[in-house]
């Protein structure tokens, strides 16, 4: 209850056995303990009645007089004591047995007699040289930095610590630095566990929870190890910590059927107007998601484009559940802009369409999503239908507004996703929320080529069937114009050229993988122009978003030789694949120039021959 009680309102009751039953549909428990663990409560609760029953005092021994033994056996119906005794060991040893499971570690505050020189370590009661010498037999190949280090959180821990905490803490130190010094980087591990520590000092459950439960604690440091962006979100977040109980999930993203089950459970429990405690509920099942998907790549578990879909679908899934959170709120005020009359009345449709990585099913860590809110066309006059009546405009500016503040705003528990709605009509000047003919009508007549191959990658990611279906007819629409070759390359060659000189950043030496000469940005922008200029002929080239099956496409209609589409697809992935390793170590998306000079080369070159003029 202690431990998941923050995220399920279900654990926040004082009834035992409810719990128990809550556990084992949360899978916090398996059912047959549950089960067992409630008889075990029934029967033992039992025997405590009848043995206060008898003489009506506080009483929780067991008799040891024959005469009460039989009294008890017979109250509890059993025809004599040994029989008793045998049904009483019996749940006992099932309810120690399952304590030993859960608290795997011993439970008493005091610190270990076995932590030996390390506590001296930690207590500062060892003289320094013999401390930096035990630092370096336990790994550390700066053993004074360490000790240095230790030392200063020792301090900045001490006043936030009560007796438990302290208590915990000198049990856990020696335990912890034993498990730094195996990791690999031990130096550099250190102080990005200590930060983490340093936030939840003054939250001694926390501590317990890494004292007591050893696997929690090695897989801490090994993702500490791995990548000091997941350290970071840990100390951002310190409810992950729970996650870290059980490496069976931990390294498994949960499949997209699967997060909609638990964004729906986690949801279940919450009144319809507490937008607050939504939101938090939102923001913890994604920041729970994306661990276990970091978690998994980090030891090798998932491949680039499984972590792309992962990253994809946990955002679609928020997003469609904010959509509809937002909705049923203002619906539930102002009543719904209707289409039609009569029983064949609808609510007017609205769709979330994204944009850039988001759009092209390649999100990462950290990736802010780039949407555009689009309705069903509605007359002036329509207004909702509802206590309180909004003109149809009126209510999808408000809905768009509350999507944008249910993502970004932020709380407590962090912030959901950045959002970035520029790609919209007219941009940061036009409308937040635009109508389906609208948007058609600035597409087909003012819109910039840009805009165009930005509309190459853009798909929609939550709303009604009937605007979804509107506006992929309208994208299609627009992506098989014809356009002339020579205007569109000189177009799209320019684009590129001011973009790079705005935002490629590499310095001398370095490459950016972005938007350096013949990276991602570069590769993008071929197939945009591949798209653009061929969808006239071959419409079914508009059929997806993402820039690997767009490359298939062009290669699978002899637009670009396959070989070359394949060059492109593979360092598009490799370009991709490093830079999922750089987010993770919080490096920025530049390398030595060095690297993946063949790729560039071959990009470029593939560049010149489709964008150098005009074919």
């Amino acid at each position: 209850q202690l431990v998941r009680g923050g995220r399920e309102p279900r654990l926040r009751t004082r009834q035992l056995l409810s719990v128990l039953g809550c556990l084992a549909e949360l899978e916090l428990l398996p059912d047959y303990a549950a089960r067992r663990l409630g008889h075990a409560y029934r029967f033992l609760r039992q025997v405590e009645n009848r043995l206060q029953e008898w003489a009506d005092e506080q009483r929780h021994s067991l008799p040891e007089d024959e005469e009460g033994r039989l009294r008890l056996a017979w109250s509890m119906g059993f025809p004599d004591w040994p029989r008793f005794q045998g049904e009483l060991d019996r749940h006992r040893r099932f309810v120690q047995g399952q304590f030993e499971q859960v608290f795997s570690a011993p439970q008493s505050d005091a610190a270990p007699e076995s932590a030996g020189p390390l506590a001296g370590v930690w207590e500062g009661t060892l003289e320094r040289p013999d401390a930096e010498a035990l630092l370096a037999r336990e790994g550390f190949a700066r053993p004074a930095e360490a000790l240095q280090l230790l030392e200063q959180s020792r301090m900045a821990m001490a006043p936030k610590l009560g007796a438990r905490g302290r208590a915990r803490l000198e049990r856990l130190m020696p335990l912890l630095i034993a498990v730094v010094g195996d990791a690999p980087q031990a130096d550099e591990t250190l102080p990005r566990v200590l930060r983490l520590l340093e936030a939840i000092s003054g939250r001694s459950a926390y501590l317990a929870l890494l004292v007591e439960h050893p696997m929690a604690l090695s897989q801490l440091v090994r993702l500490c190890s791995a990548s000091p962006w997941i350290a970071a979100e840990l100390t951002r977040h310190p409810i992950l910590l729970d996650e870290l109980l059980d490496p069976r999930t931990l390294y498994r993203p949960p499949s997209r059927e699967a997060l909609e089950r638990e964004l729906d459970e986690r949801l279940a429990g919450i009144g319809a107007e507490d937008l607050e405690q939504q939101m938090d509920v939102l923001r913890t099942f994604k920041q729970a998601a994306v661990l276990r998907v970091a978690a998994a790549d980090v030891v090798g578990a998932t491949p680039l484009m499984v972590v792309s879909d992962h990253l994809t679908d946990i955002a679609e899934v928020v997003l469609i559940r904010v959509l509809a959170l937002a909705r049923a709120h203002l619906g539930a005020r102002h009543g719904e802009p209707m289409l039609g009359s009569g029983a064949k009345a609808r609510p007017a449709g609205f769709v979330i369409v994204g944009y850039g990585k988001l759009g092209g099913i390649e999100l990462g860590y950290g990736s802010d999503l780039d949407l555009v809110f689009l309705h069903e066309p509605l007359p002036d006059t329509a207004r909702t239908r509802g206590p309180r009546p909004l003109e149809a405009p009126v209510f999808f500016a408000r809905l768009g507004q509350r999507i944008i503040h249910m993502l970004s705003t932020a709380t407590p528990a962090g912030q959901l996703y950045e959002v970035d709605m520029r790609l919209r009509p007219r941009g940061a000047s036009g409308l937040l929320v635009t109508g389906l003919d609208a948007f058609a009508d600035y597409q087909r007549e003012e819109a910039w080529t840009w805009e165009h191959q930005a509309l190459v990658r853009a798909r929609p990611v939550a709303g009604d069937e009937a605007a979804i279906g509107a506006f992929a007819e309208i994208r299609r629409d627009i992506l098989c114009q014809p356009r002339d070759p020579a205007r569109l390359a000189a177009e799209v060659r320019d684009m590129r050229a001011r973009m790079r000189a705005e935002l490629d950043r590499a310095g001398p030496g370095r490459f950016d993988l972005k938007q350096g000469a013949g990276g991602i940005a570069d590769i993008e922008f071929v197939v945009q122009y591949g798209i653009l200029r061929w969808a006239h002929d071959y419409p079914d080239l508009v059929r997806f978003s993402d820039n690997i099956r767009l490359l298939e496409g062009l290669a699978a209609h002899g637009l670009i030789a396959p070989a070359d589409a394949g060059a492109l697809a593979d360092a598009y992935r490799a370009y991709r694949r490093r830079l999922h390793q750089l987010t993770l170590q919080e490096q920025p998306a530049r390398v030595p120039d060095s690297e993946f000079r063949a790729e560039r080369e071959r990009v470029q070159a593939i560049w010149g021959a489709l964008l150098g003029a005009a074919r």
